[in-house]
């Protein structure tokens, strides 16, 4: 899986480690989250394996389906609800 990780920044890792917490927290699944935020299940799907890296649209659509700014889930600092 190291070499997965080291065709996403490091931006994007934190980003995927965040929605898949976030997500799991909420007991969403993938397909949940896919619907909720408009984004195909295999982009989930491959945001979390860090297969791929999203866009910025992505990433917004993301966030705001989870409660979030895309900020918030990209921050250093610990999202507390």
């Amino acid at each position: 899986m190291q070499k997965r990780k080291e065709k996403v920044s490091r931006l994007a890792q934190k980003f995927a480690m965040r929605v898949k917490f976030e997500r799991e927290r909420r007991g969403f699944s993938q397909d949940k989250l896919a619907k909720f935020s408009g984004v195909g299940h295999s982009t989930i799907s491959q945001i979390e394996s860090l297969i791929s890296s999203p866009s910025l649209d992505v990433v917004e659509k993301i966030s705001r389906a989870l409660g979030y700014s895309p900020a918030e889930l990209i921050s250093d600092e610990q999202v507390l609800m």
